[in-house]
């Protein structure tokens, strides 16, 4: 079977669209969530539980398709993590560094990485 033919089956066209749908999902949540620190309080009320149930709604459809999303923001950079980093170049290698964005978010399957992330580091001034 060529690699052409391998992306094409429908299982894997199929899964395609499960990772595109939660990555997009995943991007409107960081949007919707930035309104919503717009709103007052009571509007913020409202719209909270409903971002709320969309979000497990996202998260039940991807453990159905045996995913999940991993958000490492805030956390110690290492290089070995399943992230891009966009500004490494920036640092120097004896920076102590965290991620201090996601632009997009790891997807891991049951058997490990499916889609790697892009993220953001920042300096940690010690």
């Amino acid at each position: 079977m060529t690699n052409s033919q391998k992306t094409t089956t429908p299982e894997l066209l199929m899964r395609d669209s499960v990772i595109s749908m939660a990555v997009e999902s995943w991007r409107f949540g960081r949007v919707f969530d930035r309104l919503l620190a717009k709103l007052d309080a009571g509007e913020q009320h409202r719209y909270i539980s409903q971002f709320r149930w969309f979000i497990k709604k996202v998260e039940e459809a991807l453990e159905l398709a045996e995913m999940r999303i991993v958000n490492i923001e805030g956390q110690p950079f290492d290089p070995g993590m399943a992230a891009t980093p966009l500004n490494i170049d920036e640092f120097d290698v004896k920076d102590t560094l965290i991620v201090d964005q996601m632009l997009e978010p790891i997807i891991m399957g049951h058997e490990g990485l499916v889609r790697t992330g892009t993220v953001i580091l920042k300096k940690v001034e010690l």
